[in-house]
């Protein structure tokens, strides 16, 4: 459960880190300024100080860019809106009788770092009985210990492990099946997981 003191730990935390980069930009303008200031000021030119002159500007430059990007990270992540972190969608095929009531499914992605819920995009009818649940979930942590956890109410717990490295790169197309690692449900009966329980993803 997430407390007041924890949320204001996280924004606090935020903050500060907003704060540092937006400081470390500043300095590291000022000290450019001054260094270019001082350089330009001389009376050499020469083809080689034209060399430096052109190799100081190109650090400035760089140096802005590095300070602007520093800047631009932290705030996105003080906002939750990091793009440079991964995410995988999913699909799961299961009977299409599990899937008839999706209003109080809940599926969490869970490691040894972190639980996230994921988001469900829908539910499509497949042919003979079945039904494919799609969904996507962020991936917020370096860690090979993942595990999908679809909760049905009333029909059962369904846990998928999701066979990717610490540092998954982005996949254009989603692998292969694989079948279910663990089925709580009462309502499974004498179907064979591994002929009704599925699941394939992909890295956004």
């Amino acid at each position: 459960m997430t407390t007041l003191s924890s949320l204001w730990t996280e924004s606090a935390d935020g903050q500060l880190g907003i704060l540092m980069s937006a400081l470390s930009g500043i300095a590291m303008a000022l000290a450019v300024a001054l260094a270019m200031t001082v350089y330009f000021r001389l009376s050499y030119r020469t083809w080689r100080d034209i060399v430096r002159h052109g190799l100081a500007a190109l650090a400035a430059v760089t140096l802005f860019a590095f300070a602007a990007y520093d800047m631009r990270h932290a705030a996105l992540a003080y906002l939750g809106l990091n793009p440079s972190r991964p995410a995988v969608e999913f699909e799961i095929r299961m009977p299409r009788e599990m899937l008839t009531a999706m209003t109080d499914s809940q599926i969490e992605l869970h490691t040894d770092r972190n639980q996230i819920l994921a988001l469900i995009d829908g539910v499509r009818d497949l042919a003979e009985g079945r039904a494919l649940l799609r969904g996507a979930v962020a991936l917020n942590h370096r860690t090979v210990d993942r595990m999908l956890v679809v909760n049905l109410p009333g029909k059962g717990t369904f846990e998928f492990r999701l066979r990717l490295p610490a540092e998954p790169h982005r996949t254009g197309e989603f692998g292969p099946w694989h079948l279910a690692d663990r089925i709580a449900s009462p309502l499974a009966g004498p179907i064979a997981p591994q002929d009704a329980y599925t699941i394939r993803y992909r890295v956004l």
